[in-house]
């Protein structure tokens, strides 16, 4: 995929501009995600006016979105103003009024004597960002998205947005960077880029392209069959499922799935039931029936806790809340088309989770463990209780002089100028599902392969 794992300092697009005006600012900051606010920060310690302009209502992208667990793999990499963030929540949790549901010692992830701490709830995130921009002279724009970049001799001078409050305006910068997860900032400048997933031999590499082999991880354990009518070729395929995957290491377009990291909690005085969603479609969730009904019985959900008895959940085994082949168009679309996959995907996953727990044809003992889980009521309290951002695991990716590849991964390249550092796994999720030829289901796409330590990151990689 020629991507790698992605700490707090988001790698984002840099861009330089040629001309200088009157209003402008040194640095233009598209997108609040964490990245976002990291780099905003940073520009601001360093004596630059920085605008920092976010299509939505809160800042933070998936670190306030649920995304609580950190992936972090070698902790000692991570520095800067990311480690920052991490001390920043962990002083959120040494004052005693933070623990509500569980007390500090009995949560295994907190530790007094610690610097930072890596797992925290959504709303703690958020306070944390928003202390941290406090104290800068930064201006945030919220609600505020990107309409066209003006670009002259290759290089962007300013941008034209479109704000609710401002209805359009154009904002010029020294500098831009794009923070988003889709890289729009980048598209509007004419930047090249790919999405998908390359050919193995592209870049030499082995984990690229189609995995039909390495889909060993969260794969069907029992025969499922997959049409509308079981055993009737001709009803069609259920949601999501394609005839046939490619064959491993050719390319293809195909992006790993998405989904939403939930705040779950099992304490009842701040738990909301999981209710059956409007537009709840039955064809969306038979293949989950199906997988219990064929012997498989792990409840497939990953339960990671965060302080005060909340989870980050995420997606486990063969069906859960991946949304495995829908999000194909979602990098090039148009932002009213993203809306649109947004509410579909919240459907399809409240759906799961209201399926879990109610329906008849999961098996009973997996009915119960979930029963104890719902909604954190004093979590996105603004939006039903639901994250601000579903899981963009990747988009549109740049291709710059320089691409990041497995060889910087496992340091069988060595770039010459390091501005950043990662450790954790190569991991992609499962990006299709097929039929096998037998007639089953399976899914394609999952890579979990350890770089067996940490890696540079090239700053050409970052740089058009």
């Amino acid at each position: 995929m020629n991507h790698v794992s992605t700490f707090l300092v988001s790698l984002a697009c840099v861009f330089f501009a040629s001309s200088v005006s009157a209003e402008e600012y040194d640095v233009v900051i598209y997108g609040g995600t964490s990245g976002g606010v990291a780099a905003a920060v940073q520009a601001d310690r360093m004596g630059k006016s920085v605008v920092l302009i976010e299509p939505r209502e809160h800042v933070g992208g998936l670190s306030v979105s649920g995304l609580g667990w950190t992936d972090t793999g070698n902790k000692a990499v991570i520095g800067g103003v990311s480690r920052e963030f991490y001390q920043r929540v962990k002083s959120y949790y040494d004052r005693a009024e933070a623990w509500i549901f569980e007390r500090p010692g009995d949560y295994a992830m907190y530790k007094q004597d610690q610097d930072a701490i890596w797992a925290f709830e959504p709303h703690a995130a958020e306070w944390a960002f928003n202390r941290m921009l406090r104290e800068t002279d930064v201006r945030v724009m919220f609600d505020t998205r990107l309409s066209s970049a003006v670009v002259e001799d290759g290089r962007i001078t300013a941008i034209e947005v479109i704000s609710g409050v401002l209805d359009s305006a154009e904002i010029s910068g020294r500098m831009f960077i794009d923070a988003t997860y889709e890289g729009d900032l980048m598209y509007s400048a004419g930047v090249t880029y790919a999405v998908g997933r390359e050919a193995n031999a592209q870049y030499g590499e082995t984990l690229n392209g189609v995995q039909v082999a390495n889909a060993i991880h969260h794969q069907f354990t029992h025969a499922v069959d997959p049409f509308i009518r079981p055993g009737e070729a001709a009803s069609g395929l259920l949601p999501g499922i394609d005839d046939g995957p490619g064959r491993d290491g050719e390319a293809d377009q195909r992006v790993q799935a998405y989904n939403f990291r939930l705040a779950l909690t099992d304490v009842p005085e701040n738990r909301i039931p999981f209710e059956k969603p409007e537009g709840y479609d039955p064809l969306d969730h038979e293949l989950l029936l199906r997988n219990f009904e064929a012997g498989d019985r792990r409840i497939p959900l990953s339960i990671l806790m965060v302080p005060n008895r909340k989870t980050d959940l995420n997606n486990n085994f063969a069906v859960s809340t991946d949304w495995i082949g829908m999000n194909y168009t979602y990098p090039d679309d148009a932002y009213g088309d993203r809306w649109v996959f947004e509410e579909q995907l919240e459907t399809y996953v409240r759906g799961f989770l209201w399926t879990l727990q109610n329906h008849p044809r999961v098996p009973q003992e997996v009915r119960e463990q979930v029963a104890k889980w719902g909604y954190a009521r004093d979590e996105w309290v603004d939006n039903n209780h639901w994250p601000y951002w579903c899981y963009i695991r990747e988009a549109r990716r740049m291709v710059s002089d320089y691409v990041q590849t497995e060889h910087d991964c496992l340091r069988t390249r060595m770039c010459g100028d390091p501005v950043g550092m990662g450790s954790y796994n190569m991991d992609s999720h499962n990006c299709q599902r097929y039929v096998d030829e037998h007639g089953h289901v399976r899914n394609e796409g999952d890579v979990q392969v350890s770089p067996g330590g940490p890696y540079l990151i090239s700053y050409g990689a970052i740089v058009p």
